[in-house]
């Protein structure tokens, strides 16, 4: 029967606040290193002070099918982000911060009602900047009756300390692996120093929750999860990324290869990227990742 890997955390998830806490008050939470006062309403890169800051949440059906299963996936999308990317989708919550400020019993209170749902999850969407809302979320949740995996659904510009505060407390780790060009990531994601954070993290991630583990219904419970969104005229930049995953992670790597790259946003006004990605380029991208071994998942 499963148990959340958070159930042997609960009598440190005191400690663990307190250490957020302490990082909060010159925030260090995630790269960009504000050192902005959150604790005391001041507000950095991302926007973001202390009470999490939420713009929608329930169940989903366009993830994954491990973690869709027949109910949806329980997400909680926070507001803003620790990225600026030229092309997001979802602009409108992660540049244009719409959403509102919760209380962290209210966070709790979500996780249970998508709970009561039988959502397979609870699916937190870019957490990296709130990460401080975890312990919080999994406090007041587990004395309610808590029991889903969770799921941090990030970027993958992550503080390395950060992941280390949350060892133990999320069952699965699902990374969008976006590029290890540093040209592209600063010009795209206005933080050029996104491909050696994002090396750092994906191997934290996977020291913690080891490779991705399904139930005998095939949904995740456990385990590192990665996404690569093929983008336009860089499937070079693809294969460095799967190599690295094959090679310097794990050979049986979960990964996504996505196709639906669209250019949202600012991305139209950019000649290399202000196209969708080819049939060719995004069928060249999975074979590469067949052909090292790695786990293709949809």
């Amino acid at each position: 029967m499963f148990k959340p890997n958070y159930e042997n955390k609960i009598s440190d998830i005191p400690y663990i606040k307190k250490e957020f806490d302490k990082n909060l008050s010159k925030c260090t939470l995630c790269p960009r290193n504000c050192k902005v006062n959150r604790l005391k309403g001041e507000t950095g890169f991302c926007k973001v002070a202390y009470k999490p800051f939420v713009a929608s949440f329930g169940p989903h059906f366009g993830e994954e099918k491990c973690l869709v299963g027949q109910f949806g996936s329980g997400t909680i999308f926070y507001s803003s982000c620790n990225l600026k990317c030229i092309f997001c989708q979802n602009y409108d919550i992660s540049i244009l911060n719409q959403g509102q400020e919760i209380s962290f019993e209210d966070l709790a209170k979500i996780s249970l009602y998508l709970q009561d749902l039988n959502c397979h999850n609870i699916n937190l969407v870019t957490p990296s900047h709130q990460a401080h809302t975890i312990p919080y979320l999994i406090w007041e949740g587990f004395f309610q009756g808590l029991k889903l995996p969770i799921v941090y659904n990030t970027s993958g510009y992550d503080g390395l300390n950060t992941l280390k505060l949350l060892d133990g407390l999320i069952n699965i780790y699902m990374p969008d692996f976006k590029t290890l060009n540093e040209d592209f990531a600063k010009k795209y994601l206005n933080a050029p120093d996104y491909p050696e954070v994002i090396k750092k993290t994906i191997k934290e991630m996977h020291r913690q929750v080891g490779d991705l583990k399904l139930d005998e219904n095939g949904i995740a419970y456990e385990g590192l999860l990665v996404r690569h969104l093929v983008m336009p005229n860089f499937i070079e930049d693809s294969f460095k990324i799967l190599e690295f995953l094959a090679k310097e992670v794990s050979p049986n790597t979960a990964v996504n290869i996505m196709g639906q790259y669209f250019p949202y946003y600012l991305a139209k006004k950019d000649n290399k990227i202000n196209r969708r990605p080819t049939i060719y380029e995004i069928e060249k991208v999975k074979e590469y990742a067949y052909k090292l071994g790695l786990r293709v998942i949809e």
